[in-house]
């Protein structure tokens, strides 16, 4: 993937109806719920720190796409991880980003190849290799938010956790800067300059 993203960018770039800057992005989708997971934590001697835990199965569904040329970041919170929803995401991000050309690299789960997506028309899909989360700095996001946002936190409600992921989301989509360091590899920066 490395060595061929340059190649392969260039390829669908030359296939946009309109010539505008390049948007490369990453995508994925990250379940987040009630069950809550027990970290260690730090406590003043001799004190232990008490962790509430919880196990109930309601969950919300985190739709992000990373830019790692300049850490922009589109995020939903949304019901399912289906084809339905998966076209709401592809349209915000493509009127986030509407006077650029966006090609969206994202892994090959089923509801990412519906032969019924209506792709806006300054949008493109990119599949990685199978079996590779490693490839997409999107999956690093999702551990930063778990690390920041939600270990040793357990909601009263399935409406008290969205409150949550929402403002873990908004974080990465103000702080710019700190999105960029968390994703901005050096193949990717590179594969985005010699497809231009």
């Amino acid at each position: 993937m490395e060595k061929k993203l340059p190649g392969e960018l260039a390829k669908i770039v030359a296939g946009f109806p309109a010539q505008r800057p390049l948007r490369l992005m990453f995508q994925d989708e990250a379940r987040f719920g009630r069950i809550s997971r027990a970290r260690y934590c730090w406590a003043r001697k001799p004190l232990r720190p008490l962790v509430k835990t919880m196990l109930t199965h309601q969950y919300v569904y985190a739709y992000g796409a990373v830019s790692p040329q300049d850490g922009q970041f589109v995020s939903l919170v949304l019901p399912h991880v289906n084809s339905q929803c998966m076209q709401i995401f592809l349209d915000e991000v493509a009127q986030r980003h509407a006077k650029e050309n966006i090609i969206m690299v994202l892994d090959g789960a089923g509801w990412h190849r519906s032969q019924r997506f209506e792709l806006p028309e300054n949008l493109r899909l990119h599949f990685l290799p199978p079996y590779s989360p490693e490839l997409n700095p999107q999956e690093h996001l999702w551990d930063e938010l778990r690390e920041k946002f939600f270990h040793n936190h357990a909601f009263d409600s399935l409406d008290a956790l969205e409150e949550r992921l929402v403002e873990g989301l908004r974080q990465f989509e103000v702080r710019p800067k700190l999105v960029q360091s968390i994703t901005g590899w050096e193949w990717i920066i590179n594969s985005i300059s010699n497809a231009n």
